[in-house]
């Protein structure tokens, strides 16, 4: 374990350096912010009858939506482990004393929480004193915002578990864009990014329930605001270390097949 802690350490540190970019990234997450809650409350204003999810609490799940983005975005890519694939150099990786996905892992695991942590303390800072329909609003008490932290933890474990399918996915299709944009598309719309799942209609909801991508953004979003309550957030945290365990297993074995077929060319 030491070996995978120095390597989260160092892509980690390494992360920090990206100060200019995260600060762009700020300012383009609030434009979205704001441009998606506006269009929440045009809808809002025009609807009949009473919705699965308060405004605030809507506005509430977008500026998590935008401040934790680098913990529930799919696209969030490394291009050096795909150079590494299709340009034949995974040998090297092959000759470090470790596993290559406990490598991988630690190193995309770091790269995450670097970029959320430029990004979302300046977000979370500044939603909470705008104005009163634009506002982040806090959780209903502090059992709640454990919850949520544990919850919001989780679910970055589950979504790098799904990246790593992504890039072992490269070793057979050899195609970087193709495998990012199957998981990216659906995993951005099955994750609620798109439509917040308690307004989709319950037949889509039952879909999206079979898959684990909304159990990294909608789920802890939505047990910060209250609107999941704590019992059904504690089942929730069940299913989401079943789906953490089952994905490693299935990544693990997947990467292992993936090897034993890898051949390398050259002089």
């Amino acid at each position: 374990m030491k070996m995978y802690i120095s390597v989260f350490k160092l892509r980690f540190y390494n992360g920090l350096q990206y100060r200019a970019a995260a600060l762009a990234g700020v300012a383009t997450q609030f434009f979205w912010g704001f441009l998606i809650i506006m269009v929440f409350q045009a809808f809002y204003s025009h609807a009949e009858g009473t919705q699965p999810i308060s405004l605030p609490q809507l506005t509430t799940y977008v500026w998590l939506q935008q401040a934790f983005l680098a913990f529930i975005m799919l696209w969030f890519r490394d291009n050096e482990l795909f150079q590494l694939i299709t340009s034949g150099n995974i040998a090297y990786e092959l000759c470090r004393p470790s596993g290559i996905y406990n490598f991988w892992y630690a190193k995309l695991l770091a790269q995450r929480v670097s970029s959320a942590l430029l990004r979302s303390l300046p977000i979370l800072g500044i939603a909470f004193f705008l104005p009163r329909s634009y506002r982040l609003s806090l959780p209903p008490d502090p059992a709640t915002l454990v919850l949520f932290l544990v919850t919001l933890v989780i679910g970055l474990f589950v979504l790098v578990s799904v990246s790593m399918l992504i890039y072992i996915s490269v070793f057979v299709t050899m195609s970087p864009v193709g495998s990012l944009l199957i998981f990216s598309v659906a995993g951005e719309f099955l994750s609620g990014s798109i439509i917040p799942i308690p307004l989709m209609p319950d037949w889509l909801q039952d879909i999206v329930r079979l898959f684990p991508f909304h159990l990294s953004a909608d789920f802890p979003f939505r047990v910060y605001s209250g609107h999941i309550p704590k019992e059904a957030a504690l089942a929730g945290i069940v299913s989401q270390l079943l789906w953490l365990a089952f994905l490693i297993l299935v990544g693990r074995a997947a990467m292992n097949r993936a090897l034993r077929r890898v051949v390398v060319q050259g002089g």
